[in-house]
């Protein structure tokens, strides 16, 4: 794998002028203004038999403005100014023109299109040429590479408790100063780059190099950041280069009247599953086109890295597509794994770390392949983190399949913590993919019809909401403190958020009643909700007081199944967890490692949070003012205790 990489990264030394040239592309291809005010065109169309530019500048004449023919299938065009202007407006309408093999004349968007909108009595989406006489100028650094990620996934057109699509400003203005406030440091954006299909989830990419305009334009999307940045929250795109649309007219597909452009042609080209189009790794150009998107966001949005998603379809010949993975090393090194995909990945991570170094990459992975989140030189994918995928279906299955009392401490505790040697992990108890229609999110599967009536504080507290709430709080906590080096949450499940999302669609009568966020039932002093969003709040201002996620693996000092007990020590700080269903202890001896400090024989403790504090929603059964002091009593295998 990695001589493969280093074949690659050779060549583009040699033959393209070095890597920083090579991704530098995006200045070059599609539609650019000139500094004179002229504009040069550049687009790889291999299967096209003759190339046009039409548009509102030139009368839609398709046949006007033909490009001129390159080497490997390339194509060029250079229009001069008029009168020191540009010959294409900013605003104007635009359309590649390809002359298909078979004589058809195709109408295209640019892959490298910056800008694309739809009206609404048009089903495509247009090209619209983007450059404003006076484009956003960032004002604020971007943050520093970040110790502990506490990452807010979410999603700019839900980020609203109206139904309707919201918008980047929307965003910049209201949900920006929330995730401030909730001790988040990295926001994670989903659906950015433009998708014809608003209820794909933003997982059906048209228009790689455009921001979606359902939110706003260009110019607010940068604005955003810039905001995010000036908080000092760290900005990651959701990047989807693991497959693109079918669209055609206003997508990738067939953009030079083949099935082969950017993609494997046949069924190696088709994803059996989610019925869209697979890149073909092995094509320079389609390194080309990818690289230089990664490169694009970085400068031109300024954000401070990427989520890859699909990164298991990518990895392997099969997409994961029926296949179980046990962690057996002949699962990951065989003919059944894609070495081009992942050559790719190595190359993407490299580029960004060679270029950007303070730029973070996460990979979304459910496989396992070892090695992923190692650096590149050791032959490793390159990756910074990955997603600890298992988390979220552990708490699932065992809230789905087991009363209270079975569950177990041990399985609990080795889902958590089994992650590969040397490799960081987000840990998240849930994430959108658990908020979508057809699933259910933790609050929901814990206390489900009753979240409808039962959630008032001048409702008696019942045995359902009461378990939810308690639960909900320790199943976070405990994610997050023994999980990973990371942790992530999707937008409003940090308060219990309820129902589903569901985008508008032919099923649903294109309603956006489940398309958006109800953050305002926390600002409601009557409903419980509140409860939540404070232990979420204050639990990683814990975080980001004493930074255990940037600390060692916790060391598990008691996983108890008789008296449903989990005891760990992290970050200088001792976590302890009672599962039962109904048994509280006193006098409870737990191991820790700490010694007293001289002249001192013991080391005295207090309590930093609380889940049944009533700020809470708890029953204010522990005093906060009580010390504990350690003993040198060894207990569990640790040299000393103490009693709580």
């Amino acid at each position: 794998r990695y001589s493969l990489f280093y074949n690659h990264l050779k060549n583009i030394e040699e033959c393209e002028g070095g890597l920083d040239k090579f991704t530098k592309s995006y200045k070059i291809f599609g539609v650019n203004q000139l500094p004179d005010g002229g504009i040069y065109c550049k687009e790889w169309a291999p299967g096209a038999e003759a190339v046009f530019l039409a548009g509102d500048f030139n009368g839609w004449n398709p046949f006007s403005h033909p490009y001129k023919k390159l080497e490997y299938g390339k194509w060029e065009l250079f229009i001069p100014p008029e009168d020191g202007c540009s010959p294409v407006p900013h605003g104007s309408k635009l359309k590649v023109v390809i002359r298909a093999q078979n004589g058809a004349l195709l109408y295209r968007i640019s892959p490298w299109a910056r800008y694309v909108v739809r009206d609404e009595d048009k089903v495509n989406y247009d090209w619209v040429h983007w450059n404003p006489p006076q484009s956003y100028i960032h004002k604020n650094p971007s943050p520093k590479r970040l110790k502990s990620l506490r990452i807010y996934e979410s999603h700019v057109g839900i980020a609203s408790p109206e139904g309707k699509v919201a918008s980047y400003k929307n965003f910049t203005y209201n949900v920006l100063p929330r995730i401030k406030d909730l001790g988040y440091n990295c926001v994670q954006l989903m659906a950015i780059m433009e998708h014809a299909y608003y209820a794909s989830f933003g997982y059906q990419v048209t228009s790689f190099f455009a921001a979606s305009s359902r939110y706003g334009t260009p110019d607010d999307l940068k604005e955003m950041i810039d905001v995010a940045h000036s908080m000092g929250i760290t900005v990651l795109l959701d990047v989807v280069h693991s497959h693109a649309s079918k669209n055609s007219e206003d997508g990738l597909n067939q953009f030079d009247g083949t099935d082969s452009c950017f993609f494997h042609s046949g069924y190696r080209g088709n994803h059996q599953l989610w019925d869209s189009r697979l890149f073909d790794y092995a094509n320079w150009e389609v390194l080309r086109f990818l690289l230089s998107n990664l490169r694009m966001w970085i400068e031109d949005y300024r954000f401070d890295g990427f989520r890859f998603d699909g990164v298991t379809s990518m990895l392997y010949h099969h997409h994961g597509i029926g296949t179980g993975f046990s962690g057996d090393y002949h699962e990951y090194f065989g003919l059944h794994v894609d070495e081009d995909a992942l050559c790719y990945l190595m190359l993407a991570n490299h580029m960004i770390n060679s270029l950007h170094p303070e730029c973070i990459t996460i990979a979304e992975d459910v496989s396992g392949m070892p090695a992923l989140c190692r650096p590149v030189a050791e032959g490793g994918g390159g990756f910074d983190y990955r997603l600890a995928m298992a988390i979220p279906d552990k708490w699932i299955q065992i809230i789905k399949e087991l009363k209270d009392e079975d569950w177990n401490m041990g399985n609990i505790v080795h889902t958590l913590t089994n992650r590969r040697y040397e490799e960081k992990y987000i840990a998240y108890a849930e994430s959108h993919d658990q908020a979508l229609v057809g699933d259910k999110t933790l609050a929901f599967r814990l206390m489900d019809a009753e979240m409808y009536t039962n959630m008032s504080v001048l409702m008696p507290l019942t045995p359902i909401i009461d378990r939810g709430i308690q639960l909900h709080k320790m199943i976070r906590l405990i994610t997050h403190a023994l999980g990973g080096e990371s942790y992530l949450n999707f937008m409003g499940n940090e308060f219990g958020h309820p129902e589903w999302l569901d985008f508008p669609r032919i099923g649903n009568n294109e309603s956006y009643h489940y398309a958006r966020r109800q953050f305002n039932l926390t600002e409601d002093d009557l409903l419980r909700y509140k409860f939540l969003n404070a232990f979420d709040r204050d639990m990683n201002r814990l975080e980001e007081r004493f930074g255990w996620l940037a600390s060692p693996q916790a060391y598990v000092s008691e996983k108890h199944e008789g008296n449903k007990v989990i005891a760990f020590e992290r970050a200088s700080l001792i976590f302890i967890f009672n599962f039962h269903p109904y048994q509280s202890y006193v006098d409870y001896r737990v191991g820790i490692e700490t010694p007293g400090k001289y002249p001192f024989l013991c080391s005295k403790y207090k309590i930093l949070l609380d889940s049944d504090a009533g700020e809470y929603g708890g029953h204010q059964r522990l005093d906060h003012n009580t010390e504990y002091f350690s003993e040198e009593y060894p207990h569990n295998y640790r040299p000393n205790s103490i009693m709580v």
